[in-house]
């Protein structure tokens, strides 16, 4: 079974370093459409994948072409950190079918204003 986490940490990391995306529209519908885990497990793994490999060479290869604005990255971190915990705190007082809604609804806003938008 490791191959297939593999395969898939794979694919999301090219997705990711491509787009900029992968964790949450990649990952998560994978991890909970594929391999069965709940919403909440889906997103805490995918936190837990996201930590070390995503931050240290995509972004770095970013930064080495000169498409990382440090000063803006710094401070957004600092709130993403705070934020993480906010919501880490506050997701479990949210059902799992609730929550699905909530996730699937704001990727099809985000997608809709994408593809729709100027």
């Amino acid at each position: 079974m490791w191959y297939t986490y593999i395969a898939l940490g794979l694919m999301a990391g090219i997705t990711s370093g491509f787009l900029g995306i992968g964790g949450g529209s990649i990952l998560i519908p994978v991890l909970i459409y594929f391999f069965g885990l709940t919403q909440h497990q889906a997103q805490g793994t995918t936190l837990a994948i996201m930590i070390p490999p995503i931050g240290l060479l995509a972004a770095w290869k970013y930064y080495s072409e000169g498409n990382v604005k440090l000063n803006m990255a710094a401070f957004i971190c600092l709130g993403f950190l705070v934020g993480g915990l906010i919501g880490a705190i506050l997701v479990h007082k949210v059902s799992a079918p609730i929550l699905k809604k909530v996730f699937g609804g704001l990727l099809f806003l985000i997608s809709l204003h994408m593809i729709l938008g100027k």
